[in-house]
């Protein structure tokens, strides 16, 4: 009896009293917090040594409490008088008075847990999100300070709650109209505020062409990122501060942390925001708040501290760097790593985020953030460093450049990138055109710099911008000039007199035949004529043969054109040709799947009857190219490697008349046009001329191979730089047989 008894009282306990117990300790804990104000002497004693934490704590356990007890559809009377009285209005007013010391924190701390462990949406109440606005206003306004990682798990927990209901947004964020009628009110002092800011953006790409011009003509070329880079991030700086606080604001702050936790979760919080695909969510973000100039700004910031005269070698060490693994580094890495490439590394994990961030975001946003890093990085920063005079200051940006290149994977900033690099021309070029595309023309020139090293770093950033899935890269370089197929004769269209077309035909062989070194057979030296290709006797006989036939001699044309006296891959394993078919094939693959959203064509296009007044140009690239190709025995490997492999990137791609211009000794060429195979003959001319006057030639040959592969220590060995550029020769032709032989069937070129 006694225990029923027990029970039947525990029962109305529970149903009835928690309400009023819960309330009445609610108020109690409450009025405790007030009450330490009205009573307190001591101002300097800091909130720990109180009890206001602890009854904060109690404030919030009850909450949640009551919330399990009534549900989540349901205010209990705790949450009831906690918005009745705005309490949450007072805790944020006594957290930014910072009175006792520490009381930020101690508001941060439990706004951010009454959001994170309240179910119910508490922001669409006007007496929570008005002092949420209100305390975001306050994060990020002390960096380094105790409150730091409360600011980014507050800021983070809004982020989320926006996330999940992108309509809280409106909540939270500043409306444009409603601080335009405020400035209205305000007086004319902010109206003038607000037009000296349009002034400054209206005038920034206007500043960048002008440092531009004064870098390319070497008044600036001293001073490198002290004038430049400084200039540009001020005039970038400044545009962020006059813009009112907002999450925006607070989040990026935090993003500047020293500390790499609490700098990526604040990174990762406003990708919660960015990604969010609602155009109204987007569109508020984009015209309501600083986030292109402040992410931006930051950007610029962090290349400012990357000093002058940087050695391109730390970059080029440098592995692909992520912003999630720089701002969560594993416990192995330390601190032990030299302070310069700390600064490199944090300004490309920047990048990266910011092309994260390009890739993850509504278009709305995507866009202008693009173009905001096109304007001022790519347009005010970078390319007075690409233009100046100063060799170091070249070959540092252009190594970076490269890693810009590689880092970049949305569409979006890859497009402004490519306009910014190459310009948006697509008529065909006109031979010292300066006024096509300024940096285009310098970068190009610069692949044929006095400076090895520069034109080898060149060259490497034309290779990655080849390997990046956009059109106009490879149109604008080389398939403009080839649109018209001008590079093949019109005789055999004409059907005109056969004599004269073999004879333009094979103007440089003639040329060469006229040549005494170039004979039929080199009886003193042992070298065959077998050895060198001959060139189709018709082009009939050509026509006759089918594809497969057709490729197979494409192919042997290749391989045979190194003699056999000058190759020495027979001699080490697994160095024959059939070792580039398979990288060709799975690279050649690579470049089917980019194209084919690019609309080529599979066959070239039909040639006019008609002789075109218009001579044919192959474009300021593929001049270069072809100039430094020619003089491959004379070049440092390492430059004959890059050259080599550029070209390579290029005849891989499946365009019919990039196939046929690159890849085809049997294209009829017209007078005083040149293709790779014919300056490749000439390589093998003047090889044929000079190679006789080394003795023991093979022997030196497999020597330098041995070095090159590491199967031999160094030693000094006359010729080396030709010898080594012999070696590239073969190599070079073995691939470029390898390409020609996976490109088929899918490329058969017409003769015509």
């Amino acid at each position: 009896m006694l225990s029923r008894l027990t029970a039947f009282l525990q029962q109305a306990v529970d149903s009835s009293e928690p309400n009023i117990d819960l309330l009445k300790s609610f108020v109690e804990h409450w009025k405790g917090i007030t009450n330490y104000y009205i009573e307190t002497t001591d101002e300097a004693a800091p909130v720990k040594e109180t009890d206001i934490p602890w009854r904060l704590k109690q404030m919030l356990d009850i909450l949640v409490y009551e919330e399990k007890k009534h549900g989540s559809t349901e205010t209990g009377p705790c949450m009831e008088y906690l918005l009745q009285h705005k309490i949450l209005e007072t805790l944020c007013t006594l957290g930014k008075a910072e009175y006792p010391p520490g009381m930020k924190q101690q508001v941060v701390l439990f706004f951010s847990k009454i959001l994170g462990q309240i179910q119910q949406p508490m922001l669409n109440y006007l007496n929570v999100h008005r002092p949420v606005k209100k305390l975001i206003h306050l994060c990020g306004e002390d960096i380094e300070s105790t409150c730091e990682r409360d600011e980014a798990q507050f800021l983070g927990t809004v982020c989320a709650k926006i996330n999940q209901d992108p309509r809280l947004l409106s909540h939270i964020m500043e409306n444009k109209n409603a601080t335009a009628q405020r400035r209205e009110s305000s007086g004319p002092d902010n109206e003038a505020e607000g037009q000296q800011l349009e002034s400054q953006m209206s005038t920034l790409p206007s500043a960048a062409g002008h440092k531009t011009a004064s870098s390319f003509t070497g008044a600036d070329s001293g001073h490198g990122h002290s004038v430049s880079v400084s200039t540009t991030a001020l005039e970038c700086s400044t545009l962020a501060p006059k813009m009112q606080k907002n999450l925006i604001d607070a989040l990026i702050k935090l993003c500047r942390s020293k500390r790499k936790k609490i700098a990526l979760k604040a990174c990762e919080s406003l990708l919660l925001l960015v990604c969010i695909q609602k155009l109204e969510v987007a569109t508020l973000l984009i015209e309501n708040t600083a986030l292109c100039q402040l992410v931006i700004s930051y950007l610029c910031d962090l290349y400012c501290c990357i000093p002058t005269s940087l050695d391109p070698a730390v970059i080029n060490l440098l592995e692909k760097i992520s912003w999630r693994a720089h701002y969560n580094p594993s416990p192995s890495e330390g601190s032990s790593q030299s302070a310069v490439k700390e600064v490199v590394e944090a300004f490309l994990a920047w990048y990266d985020y910011c092309n994260t961030l390009v890739v993850e975001a509504h278009a709305v946003i995507a866009g202008p953030v693009a173009a905001a890093i096109h304007k001022v990085l790519f347009i005010g920063i970078l390319q007075p460093q690409l233009l100046q005079v100063s060799e170091l200051g070249i070959l540092s940006t252009t190594v970076l450049l490269t890693t810009l290149l590689q880092q970049t994977t949305s569409e979006a900033l890859l497009e402004e990138l490519v306009f910014f690099l190459l310009g948006k021309q697509r008529v065909p070029e006109v031979p010292l055109d300066l006024n096509n595309h300024l940096l285009c023309y310098q970068l190009i020139e610069n692949c044929d710099h006095l400076s090895d090293e520069i034109s080898i770093a060149t060259l490497h950033v034309f290779e990655q911008l080849l390997q990046k899935p956009h059109e106009h890269i490879v149109h604008s370089l080389v398939l403009r000039n080839l649109q018209d197929r001008s590079y093949v004769s019109r005789c055999l269209v004409g059907q005109e007199d056969k004599t004269h077309t073999d004879q333009e035909h094979f103007d440089e062989a003639e040329e060469l035949e006229e040549d005494p070194y170039f004979t039929d057979g080199f009886p003193d030296t042992g070298f065959r004529s077998s050895t060198v290709p001959s060139f189709p006797s018709s082009s009939e006989e050509s026509e006759k043969a089918d594809g497969k036939e057709k490729v197979t001699k494409i192919v042997n044309s290749f391989l045979c054109l190194v003699p056999e006296e000058a190759k020495t891959s027979h001699h080490f394993d697994g160095t024959g040709y059939d070792t580039y078919v398979h990288d060709a094939h799975g690279q050649f693959q690579h470049c089917c799947s980019h194209a084919l959203s690019w609309n080529w064509p599979l066959m070239p296009k039909p040639l006019d009857t008609t002789e075109s007044d218009v001579e044919f140009y192959e474009g300021h690239f593929l001049k270069i190219l072809f100039d430094r190709l020619a003089r491959l025995l004379d070049q440092p490997y390492e430059l004959n490697l890059q050259v080599t492999s550029v070209l390579s990137k290029l005849a891989l791609f499946p365009h019919p008349h990039l196939h046929e211009y690159l890849l085809d000794p049997y294209v009829n060429l017209a007078s005083g046009c040149r293709s790779l195979f014919s300056v490749l003959v000439r390589v093998i001319a003047e090889l044929m001329q000079r190679i006789q006057r080394i003795p023991d030639i093979r022997v030196k040959l497999v020597m330098v191979r041995k070095q090159l592969t590491g199967h031999r220590e160094d030693e000094q060995i006359d010729h080396t730089t030709l010898l080594k550029g012999v070696i590239v020769l073969e190599e070079f032709c073995k691939e470029l047989a390898a390409i020609a032989l996976v490109k088929y069937p899918s490329q058969e070129p017409d003769g015509t």
